[in-house]
């Protein structure tokens, strides 16, 4: 790949703010559409305003913690989607108990990543198990896709939610495959903008009754922090499966940027970039937010822009900080209809399962039909789970509700427990 500037160069200053700005583009979007998601469930503006500042603080901190003393790679951080699931799966559990187990197992990532037992860790990885885990972040955050894409407004029915979402997902397609460069690269952020649009165009009642009396134009965010400790081990064991899931997009997104580079000692920033992101999920289950990992679509930025020097992601790290203490410029950042979010979840989630069929695809063995029954069942497990009735998720012991009653660690549990104990070969240990 042919750069304007390495991995330790140091553009103009002028250069630098407009490479941040662009590296800014790429990351705000998903941060603000899993915010969304999240601060949502807290039930009032302002809460979810809150939440909003605290996400955006502390992927701010995570990303200038790697840049200077992780991976010290030029990789875009966001909120992981697999964490995403665990929380809504274990919505039937306390606030605190959720992000204790945020908070305990990103402390376990890094204590495994500093001490080297992460590489034992990976053994469990065999390709089939990362095939089945890529698979299942998209397949079991259907349920929430479908509820965010059928939401009935007041004047729109779920009918015409749906034609309107199935015309700008295509749309949408239609981007990815004309567009290149930058305006690729920040797609999403265009979606939100031109969706949120032309959904106001097409139902403009949703905007009415929504104004930001109320929230401020500068405000702190340090309320409601998990300083008492909930110790639940459902959620906790359901965790520690989800955040299986996240090492692994983490593990790969560090190693294709470092690839493309071909940046020196890997090994080394690997274990420091792993360790960072569990202290990332530490400070994200302190704040009682979701927690980061890095982003796999690195590298395209990387090539549209000729840029790969890490200290073109200061700006953008410095300026979410800074949103952090502007709440009403983040609720009006966040004014996006439920439909379109869904729509671009929707969207990414196509990506994450092109990504999972491409892993199981190059991992195929004889017998091929053998082989794909080990991805299937899990899968299916997986999707079963998700789209179980509230009521009968209900009726499962408390304590056991956030692992039974979540479709991504069912899945995971049943593919770990086939390859490795009712199909153990020699070649997975």
């Amino acid at each position: 790949m042919k750069l304007k500037y390495g991995l330790e160069d140091h553009p103009s200053f002028a250069e630098n703010i407009i490479y941040g700005l662009q590296w800014l583009a790429v990351t705000i979007p998903a941060i603000i559409i899993l915010g969304k998601v999240l601060g949502g469930l807290e039930g009032t503006s302002s809460a979810e305003v809150l939440y909003m500042q605290k996400l955006f603080a502390v992927m701010a901190a995570s990303l200038l913690l790697q840049i200077y003393a992780g991976h010290r790679l030029p990789l875009v951080i966001g909120p992981a989607t697999v964490l995403l699931i665990g929380i809504l799966a274990s919505q039937g559990s306390s606030s605190a108990a959720i992000y204790t187990s945020i908070l305990i197992c990103g402390i376990l990532l890094s204590l495994l990543a500093v001490s080297g037992l992460f590489a034992y860790l990976r053994k469990l990885f065999t390709p089939r198990v990362v095939a089945v885990i890529l698979l299942l972040v998209a397949f079991t955050i259907m349920p929430t896709i479908l509820d965010l894409i059928s939401s009935e407004s007041a004047n729109s029915s779920p009918a015409q939610n749906l034609g309107f979402a199935l015309v700008f997902i295509l749309i949408m397609f239609v981007a990815q495959r004309l567009l290149t460069g930058l305006w690729k690269s920040t797609l999403i952020l265009w979606a939100i903008i031109i969706g949120s649009l032309a959904y106001t165009l097409v139902n403009p009642v949703w905007v009415q009754g929504t104004n930001a009396y109320g929230i401020p134009v500068l405000g702190g965010f340090f309320k409601q922090l998990t300083i008492d400790l909930v110790l639940d081990p459902g959620p906790i064991i359901a965790f520690v499966l989800c955040f299986l899931g996240l090492s692994i997009n983490d593990l790969g997104s560090i190693q294709a940027v470092g690839t493309v580079l071909q940046a020196d000692k890997m090994p080394e920033r690997i274990t420091r970039g792993i360790s960072c992101t569990g202290l990332g999920n530490t400070l994200a289950g302190f704040m009682g937010v979701i927690g980061p990992v890095n982003f796999s679509f690195s590298p395209g930025v990387i090539a549209s822009t000729g840029c790969a020097a890490r200290s073109t992601l200061v700006p953008a790290g410095v300026i979410m900080l800074l949103l952090a203490f502007l709440p009403r410029t983040l609720y009006y950042l966040s004014f996006i209809p439920e439909v379109v979010i869904g729509c671009i979840l929707l969207f990414i989630m196509c990506t994450q399962v092109a990504a999972g069929l491409s892993s199981a695809f190059a991992a195929m063995q004889e017998p091929v039909f053998d082989h794909a029954l080990l991805i299937a069942l899990p899968i299916l497990t997986g999707i079963l789970v998700a789209f179980l009735p509230a009521d009968v998720v209900s009726a499962f012991p408390s304590h056991l509700r956030p692992i039974l009653g979540n479709g991504f660690v069912m899945g995971v549990l049943v593919s770990l427990l086939l390859e490795h104990v009712i199909f153990r070969t020699p070649a997975s240990h």
